[in-house]
C-alpha cells in the first residue's frame, strides 16, 4: 500500500454530512444496491454495463480489483455514505494516478438520483480533493464531462476546475462515442 494511502483515516474522510470510505469488497452488497436502484439515472452518463455488473459476484470482483489498484498506488476509490448510515449514495474515483513529472489523476463521480441537488457531491469532492492534494501530493486533477451534463459542469466550476478544451468522440458512454468538456484543477500550493 502506498504510504499516502496509509494516511487515510480508518473511519473514512468525514464531512458535515458524509463519510467517504475506501472502496472494498466488504461493501459489495451496498454498491450493488446503489447501482441497481440508480440504473436508469446513471445509464445516460456511464459506459454500457455487462449483465454481471448487476450481480453480487460482479461487484465483489470489481471492488477486489479496485482495492488492488489502490494498493498499487494507481487510484483512490471512495464510496459515499451518509454519516449515520451504511447506505452507499455515491462514488468518487481518483484514477489513473501518474507520478513523476506529471503528478496527476482523473476524477470520476456519481450520486444517487434522489440525493441530487443537496450539495452532497460538492461536500464529498471537496474532502476528496483536499486529501489528494495535501496527502497524496498531486499537482493536477482532471475531470471531464459531457457538454449536456450541466449539473457536472456547474459542480466542477464551483470547485475551481477550469475548462481546458473539448474532446471529440472522447469516451464510449452508454454504447455511443460522446464528446466531453475537459477540465482541471491545479494544486496551487505546489506551483
Amino acid at each position: 500500500m502506498p504510504p499516502e494511502l496509509q494516511l487515510f483515516p480508518g473511519a473514512g474522510l468525514l464531512t458535515e454530512r458524509l463519510s467517504l470510505r475506501l472502496a472494498s469488497p466488504i461493501y459489495a452488497q451496498g454498491v450493488l444496491d446503489y447501482y441497481t436502484h440508480n440504473k436508469a439515472h446513471l445509464t445516460p452518463w456511464e459506459p454500457a454495463r455487462e449483465d454481471d455488473f448487476y450481480t453480487f459476484s460482479g461487484q465483489m470482483q470489481r471492488l477486489t480489483d479496485m482495492a488492488r489498484v489502490m494498493e498499487q498506488g494507481y487510484a483512490v476509490s471512495l464510496l459515499m455514505f451518509p454519516r449515520q448510515s451504511d447506505d452507499v449514495i455515491g462514488i468518487c474515483n481518483f484514477s489513473n494516478i501518474v507520478r513523476g513529472a506529471f503528478q496527476a489523476c482523473h476524477l470520476g463521480f456519481a450520486i444517487a438520483g434522489q440525493e441530487q441537488g443537496k450539495g452532497l457531491m460538492q461536500e464529498a469532492l471537496s474532502a476528496g480533493i483536499y486529501f489528494m492534494f495535501h496527502h497524496y501530493g498531486l499537482h493536477r486533477i482532471m475531470a471531464n464531462y459531457r457538454p449536456e451534463n450541466h449539473r457536472s459542469g456547474k459542480l466542477l466550476a464551483s470547485l475551481g476546475f477550469e475548462v481546458e478544451g473539448k474532446a471529440r468522440s472522447y469516451l464510449k458512454i452508454n454504447g455511443e462515442w460522446t464528446d466531453h468538456v475537459l477540465t482541471s484543477l491545479i494544486n496551487e500550493a505546489m506551483t
